[in-house]
């Protein structure tokens, strides 16, 4: 019971931590014509679930602490009903053109940055793990 609590905290603590970042970046980069916070976000947010993915994958990570980051810091982050809403936007404003690039730098640099991002969290925590056994 007391290890579901902690993994609970720690979703909470992301959340509101990954949250807090996406409102910063979406105030600094606020404009009518394309919504670049929410791809920063996305994007960003892609490329850390995935390093934290490929780390886990290697290494023994505690759940409150591969919870905390990946539930609740990138879910708090990343945000899919906005992509969403950015796009009905877009489109309902005659920027279809806007709203397919949109997509395809959203979609493809989500799926490639996640990838790359694993390949790179597992190669860290090899990395770590043969620099540890030569200690």
């Amino acid at each position: 019971m007391k290890s579901k609590l902690l993994v609970i905290a720690a979703v909470f603590a992301g959340g509101a931590a990954g949250t807090l970042l996406r409102y910063v970046i979406n105030l600094q980069t606020i404009t009518l014509l394309f919504p670049l916070g929410t791809i920063i976000e996305n994007l960003a947010g892609s490329l850390l679930l995935g390093f934290l993915t490929g780390w886990v994958l290697v290494k023994m990570v505690p759940s409150f602490v591969k919870e905390g980051l990946g539930v609740g810091f990138c879910g708090g982050f990343t945000t899919m009903s906005t992509l969403a809403a950015d796009t009905v936007f877009l489109t309902e404003g005659g920027s279809l053109y806007m709203a397919g690039l949109y997509l395809i730098i959203s979609l493809t640099g989500g799926v490639t940055l996640a990838i790359a991002g694993m390949a790179l969290g597992q190669h860290a925590a090899h990395k770590k793990r043969e620099a540890g056994e030569g200690a």
